[in-house]
């Protein structure tokens, strides 16, 4: 068993280890142990009820949270042309491709998120054993491959604004980074219920069972808190509808 702090070990005392609780009170709880004196992040793991190996069970998507995570975005899109020149008035922090590509080759990963116009993926693609375990390599799936030019405003607009994607590990739970511990009750519920429903969203067609088992929330440096998966779910679809 790992040795924690004096800090921890007095949070851990004051969640009922049994107990799943109702989103508004583990959002109100989690601010009380969450003990560290910097903005500690804020995240949700969902343990889902897939099994990882099968193909047609993987779940991987995207939420846009109402509140953003928190963390300012850096985005690289890798394009070209007038494409190049849209991406850069539209926001984007790099741009450009070939120069891009050997910089990231040379071990250059100074960027959050990326986007690829269509035409490039060419040269993008030699960069998926890099990009790929880093969750960075531009995908169809994810809305970050685009093929007009024209659509680089509203995606980097999203990316920017609080756009994350999610997919499982190997072990069929999803990780996602929902806020600040400085957020309010509000923001970290709003964040929490727009994830829970495009969890719901993705499941895949593959999945049998119960699909979502477990959630819980957690900071940086606290203890997780279980929370009640029907009523986060119940509450996350009435939000979004």
């Amino acid at each position: 068993m790992p040795n924690h702090g004096k800090k921890f070990t007095d949070a851990v005392k004051q969640i009922e280890p049994e107990r799943n609780y109702l989103p508004d009170e583990a959002i109100d709880l989690l601010k009380r142990v969450a003990f560290a004196k910097f903005d500690e992040t804020i995240e949700v793991h969902a343990r889902l009820g897939i099994d990882p190996r099968q193909a047609d069970q993987t779940v991987r998507s995207t939420v846009v949270l109402p509140h953003g995570t928190g963390k300012q975005v850096r985005v690289l899109v890798f394009a070209a042309g007038e494409a190049e020149r849209v991406a850069l008035d539209a926001g984007a922090d790099y741009a450009g491709t070939d120069e891009y590509v050997q910089q990231i080759q040379n071990g250059w990963l100074e960027f959050d998120a990326a986007v690829a116009m269509a035409d490039q993926m060419g040269k993008v693609g030699g960069l998926g054993r890099i990009l790929g375990r880093r969750g960075l390599m531009p995908n169809p799936r994810s809305g970050t491959v685009v093929r007009n030019a024209e659509d680089l405003p509203g995606v980097l607009r999203e990316l920017k604004g609080g756009r994350v994607e999610f997919r499982n590990d190997r072990t069929g739970i999803v990780h996602v980074a929902i806020g600040r511990k400085s957020f309010t009750n509000e923001q970290i519920r709003d964040n929490l219920y727009a994830f829970a429903d495009a969890v719901q969203r993705a499941k895949p067609t593959g999945a049998k069972g119960v699909y979502c088992r477990t959630l819980t929330l957690t900071s940086t440096m606290a203890p997780g808190i279980s929370l009640d998966v029907g009523a986060t779910l119940a509450n996350a679809a009435s939000s979004a509808a």
